[in-house]
């Protein structure tokens, strides 16, 4: 059956608005998830990806510590948090645990670590900074990528203090950039069922719009799949495309898809193949003042992440190394990825390989030489990308 004519003029007119800059609203986002063609939808971000980034796509070599998943908030959705100190696999780093996470990877070319923990009562806040004291100890030139939003707000609550005290005392610890983890769904209906006991919305982005305010950079995620409609996911974005448009502090974009094993929503289907392509396109061409949308491998597996640069994602993270909040919830990809293994995933999809640091720093850009690992006689060799066939929209 053909598409009504319909649906077709309101698409070309959405690619119209997105190919002369006008930012699209709460019902583009709508008919998007909704439009059957996914090859179209993917291709207008294809679009917008290349007119932001060209091939060019990005990744870090980075690894992840979880000093503490001991954690007082009950979230529906969380299979890695431990409610008390008492629990079946709860666990707490001392701080030489956490150092020697470092001294294992010293002689790696690390230029990234992304801490993250679960919200302990019984932890003092010098805790937190010694975490960061000790890794920038032993390697000054590392940038440390710590504490959600939600865990800002938790130390400012537990501790007494304004997010500006927090933010400046773990800044002076060695506090680099803030992840982007915690936001969920805004939607008030769905927080109050899923994670009602930790930060609200408008404290997320509180807590963010004060980070940036003092210079730092973060990131910002979507946790989709859960129970969420699509409109609460496209509301979302315009919420995270406001404060860009305040503060343009935001770096990347990060979808995250929910994964069911060993929590309260196991009986949740997780998202498909195509929510996930979907979600990446619609994310690119709703938040058109975002510049970079991640691909974080570990959720979605190896390989729709490589099909998702196509859909208008341009980064897939980094090297992780040890990932335990999606692993515990079933995650059945692999712990690390060399930084080989990378730029092979980026070479085969047709793109560049160019390794960042956290701000988005220019490391290294492939040249299409040999590397270990990457035969130059590889399926789909490294060219400059001059001959590959695009989609184009038909408007």
């Amino acid at each position: 059956m053909t598409r009504p004519t319909r649906d077709i003029r309101r698409f070309a007119t959405i690619a119209d608005k997105v190919r002369n800059g006008v930012d699209l609203d709460l019902d583009d986002g709508m008919f998007l998830y909704r439009y059957p063609d996914l090859l179209a939808v993917g291709a207008l971000a294809n679009e917008q990806r290349e007119r932001l980034h060209g091939d060019d796509t990005f990744f870090n070599v980075n690894f992840h510590i979880n000093p503490t998943n001991v954690c007082e908030a009950d979230c529906k959705f969380c299979s890695f948090a431990r409610l008390t100190p008492e629990s079946p696999a709860a666990y707490t780093m001392s701080l030489d645990q956490v150092r020697q996470k470092l001294v294992d990877r010293i002689d790696q070319p690390v230029t990234e670590i992304h801490i993250v923990n679960g919200l302990h009562g019984g932890l003092p806040f010098e805790y937190y900074k010694d975490c960061l004291r000790v890794l920038k100890a032993l390697r000054p030139d590392v940038h440390l990528k710590a504490y959600t939003a939600v865990e800002i707000h938790y130390f400012a609550e537990k501790f007494g203090m304004s997010y500006e005290q927090v933010l400046r005392e773990l800044i002076d610890a060695g506090l680099g950039s803030l992840p982007g983890g915690g936001a969920e769904i805004f939607a008030e209906r769905v927080r109050h069922k899923m994670c009602k006991d930790k930060a609200t919305a408008e404290q997320w982005l509180e807590v963010h719009r004060t980070a940036h305010r003092l210079g730092l950079r973060s990131n910002c995620t979507m946790l989709y799949g859960t129970i969420e409609t699509l409109e609460e996911r496209v509301d979302h974005m315009l919420r995270l495309r406001a404060l860009q448009a305040e503060t343009g502090g935001f770096q990347t974009f990060i979808p995250l898809a929910f994964h069911h094993e060993g929590n309260d929503f196991e009986r949740l289907p997780e998202p498909t193949g195509v929510d996930n392509l979907r979600t990446y396109a619609v994310g690119r061409l709703m938040l058109s003042n975002i510049a970079h949308i991640k691909a974080y491998w570990i959720m979605i597996g190896v390989k729709i992440a490589q099909v998702s640069l196509s859909f208008g994602v341009d980064d897939l993270d980094g090297t992780v190394q040890e990932e335990k909040i999606y692993h515990m919830a079933g995650a059945e990809t692999p712990q690390a990825m060399t930084r080989t293994d990378l730029v092979r995933l980026i070479r085969e999809a047709g793109r560049t390989a160019v390794e960042r640091d956290t701000l988005y720093n220019t490391r290294w850009t492939d040249d299409g030489a040999a590397l270990d690992g990457i035969r130059l006689d590889a399926s789909v060799p490294f060219s400059g990308h001059k001959d590959r066939v695009q989609l184009r929209v038909v408007s």
